[in-house]
């Protein structure tokens, strides 16, 4: 079901600002039905009618991305990444073009970050996922996956066996035990597809966050014939129990700023933190860094390099960051240190 919360408040994340263009009010909707995390659209118009048709308009194209690449349920008349992984070694699936475009474009995220990046890594990722969910259930009986089955399942990670053929739109895994886990890459490429259509559309001035991925529409809607003004967004302090709920804000204009952390999804076992973000070297929790923030102007591309460089040490991932245009990286260290790129400093909003 559909469920819209629309209010005249500003978003936590954004310092509290007046209305630009005379007549416009700024409102927010969430809802929490979709890729399993909260997701926020902050934007400006004349009434809560005009705004709750296009939050109503975004909330659709957001939901056809969430079946098209969950990988748990199925729905009726329609194949999605779990139907390619439940086909895996049998048959290609013919699918919607926009799974080809994902799968691409997680294609070329791993060859350019070296594998850091792999949505064939399922077949390991579904293991830490029941036993974290298992964990999670029974916080008392929660235990670590047997590495002797974590090295199982890394022996059917080869993104070679993922085939691809755009002609036909069909997707087929060549290895019968592999899996597709898009998790790294999903939620940001929906969010930039999704940008992209509104703005296509002549649609501006509005945010979108979905769980640790933001996309800046424009900015916000400028005073007469000036530029149109920054949106300020919170980078999340990792460190829950800190009193400060930020490490800082950075100001942006039609860029995506996403975060991947430590601190998202988790269980403890013998009083150590498990979380999400798996090494694919170790086959185990990365342990670099708490937090990982991605500036750059692609939400999908941000996304994926979120979790590539959460990945690697500092000095390996600060070199690899310092090579692309237009791509700027935070790094908070498990000791709370904070480290970030050359042209980080640019986008850091001080009042």
């Amino acid at each position: 079901m559909k469920r819209l919360f629309i209010t005249l408040l500003c978003i936590l994340f954004l310092l509290p600002s007046g209305c630009a263009k005379k007549g416009l009010k700024r409102f927010q909707a969430e809802f929490l039905t979709l890729f399993d995390t909260v997701t926020i659209i902050v934007g400006y118009a004349e009434n809560k009618e005009e705004f709750t048709a296009l939050a109503e308009q975004i909330y659709d194209e957001f939901e056809t991305y969430h079946r098209l690449f969950d990988i748990y349920n199925d729905y009726e008349g329609l194949s999605n990444i779990k139907t390619i992984n439940d086909n895996a070694g049998t048959a290609p699936v013919k699918v919607d073009g926009r799974i080809i475009s994902l799968l691409k474009m997680a294609k070329e995220q791993y060859a350019k970050t070296g594998g850091a990046v792999n949505v064939a890594f399922g077949a390991v990722l579904g293991i830490w996922h029941d036993y974290r969910e298992a964990g999670v259930s029974d916080p008392e009986h929660a235990e670590l996956p047997p590495m002797e089955q974590l090295r199982s399942a890394s022996g059917h990670t080869d993104i070679d066996k993922l085939i691809i053929d755009e002609e036909a739109l069909t997707v087929y895994l060549s290895d019968p035990l592999m899996r597709l886990d898009v998790g790294a890459v999903a939620k940001g490429y929906a969010v930039e597809m999704t940008a992209r259509h509104f703005e296509s559309l002549g649609v501006r001035n509005l945010l979108l966050s979905v769980g640790g991925n933001v996309r800046a529409i424009g900015g916000k809607p400028a005073d007469k014939d000036g530029p149109e003004p920054l949106w300020i967004i919170g980078i999340q302090n990792p460190d829950k129990s800190s009193a400060e709920a930020e490490l800082l804000q950075v100001a942006v204009n039609g860029l995506s700023v996403v975060s991947s952390g430590a601190y998202e999804r988790y269980y403890t076992v013998d009083n150590t933190r498990y979380h999400h973000i798996i090494d694919h070297n170790t086959l185990m929790p990365s342990r670099f860094y708490s937090a990982v923030t991605v500036i750059c102007p692609d939400s999908g591309v941000a996304d994926a390099l979120s979790t590539a460089v959460f990945n690697m040490p500092l000095p390996e991932g600060r070199a690899f960051i310092e090579s692309l245009d237009n791509t700027e990286v935070l790094w908070v260290l498990t000791d709370g240190t904070i480290q970030y790129t050359s042209g980080f400093e640019a986008y850091i909003f001080s009042a």
